[in-house]
């Protein structure tokens, strides 16, 4: 099971919460997105795996708690 289906199967209460914590946030992007990354190869995933490496991580990581409340999943994953 790679990480990005685990994230997904995690309650929404949970998936919050680990987007919510500033620290965990930014790791938990960079895990599921690398994830990602390399089961999918696209370019949208590199794209978005650097730039949750950037200091731009912090506005992705905001995008992305809305986005999971919206849609149960991180954007483009």
């Amino acid at each position: 099971m790679s990480i990005v289906s685990g994230f997904k199967s995690l309650p929404r209460l949970v998936q919050i919460i680990l987007l919510l914590i500033p620290g965990v946030n930014w790791v938990t992007e960079l895990l599921v997105r690398g994830s990602a990354f390399l089961h999918g190869k696209g370019l949208q995933q590199v794209l978005f795996l650097i730039l949750a490496i950037l200091p731009t991580s912090i506005i992705l990581g905001w995008a992305d708690l809305i986005w999971c409340l919206l849609f149960k999943h991180l954007i483009l994953t």
